[in-house]
């Protein structure tokens, strides 16, 4: 079975790709694994919403039955969403074991960018990419989204790396490989929860136009791959970044009294941080979410406009 067999792309993706409108992919790891019910649909939802409300078409990404879903329906996204479901989590290593085992499974942002680029999708939202964890000179922790960003040409929105991560290393190992990060109109990394990380960016647009221009650019150039554009939270709901790294180090350290390991860590130590936070960064997180979606569509909308200009 090839690839392009393995996808099962709807018909509303099918005809917005054939016809060069927008479209923009969107993970599923945040239903079945980053939120807690019921705000693990009801963000999925409203980030797709966003999506559509700014003129492209959204493409959630799951696995199911051995179907790669560009576009998944209304009933996978309910079952994501339901823990008795169980569903798997699937980074880009995992598509081909867990498509063979036929069951249901969520995608992060690795696997999300590789069936994007099977799909012939160029722009991708979600939250915050993972990167190097804390400690990892002695663990090798770091996310495989680094890798499959290196590797494959797709866009990412983004509010930059979650920030229960190492942001310094983050952000040089992805000048390392070769990923531009491009701030949309912020001269510093954001810190997911919080505005700014303090790590200065080499570049910076002001607009989804010039994203976009940005973007054709950067497609059109032999061996290019991945590329990231952030932007900070909603300025309503980002938190001093001082009160987020006392939360996270309070929970990574209860992770570590646990003996969490490997791709546990993230989910624990977000709800860990929830909790800390009084709801503070769920809040947060719901809302950073959903405004890269409208961000990621604004920038595709006006990437299928150079693409009919030629």
């Amino acid at each position: 079975m090839s690839g392009t067999t393995m996808l099962s792309i709807s018909d509303e993706v099918a005809t917005a790709l054939a016809e060069g409108r927008a479209v923009v992919a969107l993970e599923s790891s945040l239903i079945a694994q980053g939120l807690p019910p019921p705000h693990n649909l009801e963000t999925a939802l409203a980030s797709e919403r966003a999506v559509r409300d700014e003129g492209a078409v959204p493409a959630t990404t799951a696995i199911d039955a051995g179907r790669v879903l560009v576009g998944a329906p209304l009933t996978v996204l309910e079952r994501l969403a339901d823990p008795a479901s169980e569903a798997r989590k699937a980074g880009s290593r995992d598509l081909a074991p867990l498509l063979a085992a036929g069951g249901l499974a969520s995608t992060t942002v690795s696997a999300a960018v590789r069936i994007a680029a099977m799909a012939g999708i160029r722009l991708l939202a979600t939250g915050g990419i993972g990167g190097v964890h804390r400690g990892a000179a002695t663990s090798f922790d770091v996310s495989s989204d680094i890798d499959e960003l290196a590797a494959t040409r797709v866009a990412v929105v983004c509010s930059g790396a979650k920030s229960i991560l190492d942001l310094p290393a983050t952000l040089e190992l992805l000048e390392t490989r070769r990923v531009p990060v491009i701030g949309i109109g912020v001269d510093d990394l954001p810190a997911f929860y919080s505005a700014g990380s303090g790590l200065r960016l080499a570049h910076r647009v002001e607009s989804p136009g010039e994203a976009a221009a940005v973007l054709a650019l950067h497609f059109g150039l032999e061996g290019s791959a991945g590329i990231l554009l952030v932007q900070p939270p909603p300025a309503d709901l980002a938190i001093p970044s001082d009160e987020v790294l006392s939360w996270i180090d309070v929970a990574s350290s209860e992770a570590a009294q646990r003996g969490i390991q490997g791709g546990a860590v993230t989910p624990f130590v977000l709800g860990r941080v929830a909790e800390l936070s009084d709801g503070r960064t769920l809040r947060t997180n719901i809302g950073l979410i959903v405004n890269n979606a409208r961000l990621a569509a604004r920038v595709a909308v006006q990437l299928a406009q150079l693409d009919r200009a030629g």
